[in-house]
């Protein structure tokens, strides 16, 4: 193999498996020259964001059974009719299975920086005739989610590539209803079993750490999905 498909291999996988060997997991959007590099809290580096050249990746057959991401959405608790923010929302892979389950009474709101990326979700809703997700081109600081409207905003393997996580944990705050619930899908770093690279992983305490300050309470965390925490949250009551 090329040593820089190699390379490129490795930026996300620890042991990047002989089947992804083909899949070019680039397409890294360079972080701006301003952007923060670590988080001040943690200190916890920011992961580069993967590209459209490795949206394949996020469509893999195999994600079902590595990932069981019905469990994940189990343990949302979706209801019909609800509202969904899904930021960093890729391909559509959580987006879809939502937009299903809270009907064409509910909607979704699928949040990327990367119009290519959006493009290739509409075309996957509309392959599988999902009518309620309207797609959202957001910025690094703001994923421009309507305000005060959203029962829920989920975040799958994607808080750790933010690269101004405060200001981004802020406006989704005030995307919220109420008593709207934040959803964090992060490798767990603790686990050196799980087979990602250690910059997009996070540890529980790290999730925490970072997340409430930016007004949000902790609720739980629920520990039964083979590679990921799944970490909830509820907003503070508003000033």
């Amino acid at each position: 193999m090329h040593p820089l498909l190699t390379s490129i291999l490795a930026m996300r996988f620890s042991r990047p498996p002989d089947r992804f060997k083909l899949i070019v997991l680039a397409g890294l959007v360079a972080l701006p020259a301003f952007a923060q590099t670590e988080h001040p809290i943690t200190g916890r580096r920011f992961a580069p964001v993967m590209g459209t050249s490795g949206a394949d990746w996020l469509d893999r057959t195999e994600r079902e059974r590595e990932e069981e991401p019905e469990k994940a959405l189990d343990a949302f608790n979706l209801k019909p009719g609800m509202k969904v923010g899904d930021v960093g929302a890729g391909t559509g892979f959580y987006s879809i299975r939502i937009a299903k389950r809270v009907g064409p009474d509910g909607k979704v709101y699928s949040n990327d920086i990367q119009p290519e990326m959006l493009q290739r979700l509409r075309a996957n809703a509309d392959a599988q005739g999902v009518k309620n997700i309207e797609t959202v081109l957001g910025t690094e600081s703001d994923p421009k989610l309507p305000s005060g409207q959203l029962d829920l905003v989920i975040l799958v393997d994607v808080y750790h590539e933010f690269s101004r996580p405060q200001r981004m944990l802020q406006h989704i705050r005030e995307s919220l209803k109420s008593d709207g619930r934040l959803v964090l899908l992060e490798y767990r770093k603790e686990d050196a079993a799980v087979p990602i690279r250690l910059e997009h992983k996070m540890s529980l305490s790290e999730v925490k750490a970072e997340v409430q300050p930016e007004g949000f309470i902790f609720d739980k965390s629920v520990e039964t999905m083979p590679w990921q925490h799944i970490v909830f949250f509820r907003r503070t009551p508003a000033q």
